[in-house]
């Protein structure tokens, strides 16, 4: 519970700093924030793939 309340106290943070900027520049970051993400989850999925294949040959999985 107490995660949560944080988590929305940086939330109003976030959107109160955003309020004050023109709103180009806001959507700039957003963008920036989502391409950051994507790149993220990309990396990680890949990262995963490649664990899982080496530990099924480290085991002599199927092939």
């Amino acid at each position: 519970m107490l995660f949560l309340v944080g988590a929305l106290l940086v939330l109003g943070v976030v959107l109160g700093a955003v309020a004050h900027v023109p709103v180009p520049v806001g959507v700039a970051a957003g963008l920036a924030i989502a391409l950051w993400l994507a790149v993220f989850a990309a990396r990680e999925c890949l990262s995963d793939r490649r664990r899982t294949t080496r530990a099924g040959q480290a085991r002599g999985g199927a092939r």
